[in-house]
């Protein structure tokens, strides 16, 4: 794939862009800091984005810097929508990965003249009661001060449940260096996704989506995919049975799965 470039979107999001063809805007996941992923965040960022580059100019945006504390998810999804409307001047084709499908889909539902297609990877109409359980002792960790803790609940919590409690304090120990020195922008993304649930609005969505998930995910389940595919107005879903967050999240399978529905929503 061609060589990478960085910047900012109009409305404050940073991006990573690479690739040639109509723009394909790819909402990051959550993150501990809202700037451009850097060294293996990079990598693992850019990793679909290398499959769909053949055939789309990719933007991997991350959510805008400096969030003011109280912003919805609406709010959140509006500095994304101001960022397309002016480096684009119409819609583009969107993805969204975890919390970044919380933030595509609520742009798809505020902004549906934006969207051509919008495809959902490991996110639905709102976290599970296991998956806000999660977020919201992470907001808790990170408040008082252990943003590492909270960080290492989250990525243990997707473990297998034998290896959940021997591996937190080795995650403890591993986040540290990615822990956020100022974490303000992290805590309103948080408190935005647990108050987000689009269910009542999902019928104002009219681009073609695709959500895939995994039945194995501990932030969603599978009706939750499967009810925010069936509610929008031409949505389809594709669950994979053994999956999990992280492994439907970052499989190349996940990004061809995705490249043929966005393809297929190209050409007609």
């Amino acid at each position: 794939m061609a060589q990478v470039s960085t910047g900012v979107l109009s409305g404050g999001s940073p991006y990573l862009a690479a690739g040639h063809g109509p723009p394909l805007v790819s909402a990051l996941g959550l993150t501990p800091t809202h700037e451009a992923p850097s060294g293996m965040e990079r990598r693992m960022a850019m990793s679909s984005a290398k499959v769909w580059g053949g055939d789309f100019r990719v933007y991997v945006v991350n959510r805008k810097q400096g969030l003011e504390p109280g912003e919805t998810m609406s709010d959140i999804a509006g500095h994304l929508a101001t960022g397309i409307e002016e480096e684009f001047g119409g819609p583009v084709f969107l993805t969204g990965t975890s919390t970044g499908g919380s933030v595509a889909l609520q742009l798809a539902v505020d902004r549906p003249d934006l969207v051509s297609a919008l495809v959902m990877i490991a996110s639905a109409y709102r976290l599970g009661s296991r998956g806000r359980q999660i977020q919201q002792e992470m907001a808790r960790l990170t408040r008082a001060g252990d943003a590492a803790a909270g960080w290492a609940q989250m990525w243990t919590a997707m473990m297998p449940a034998p290896l959940r409690s021997p591996m937190l304090p080795v995650a403890r120990v591993l986040m540290r260096s990615s822990a956020p020195e100022d974490p303000n922008d992290l805590l309103v993304t948080l408190d935005a996704e647990d108050a987000f649930d689009a269910g009542e609005q999902l019928a104002e969505v009219s681009a073609p989506t695709l959500v895939i998930g995994g039945a194995k995910d501990v932030f969603y389940s599978r009706e939750l995919f499967e009810q925010t595919a069936a509610r929008v107005q031409n949505g389809r879903a594709h669950v994979y049975p053994g999956w999990g967050h992280g492994r439907t999240s970052t499989s190349s399978t996940t990004a061809h799965l995705a490249l043929g529905f966005l393809l297929a929503a190209r050409g007609a």
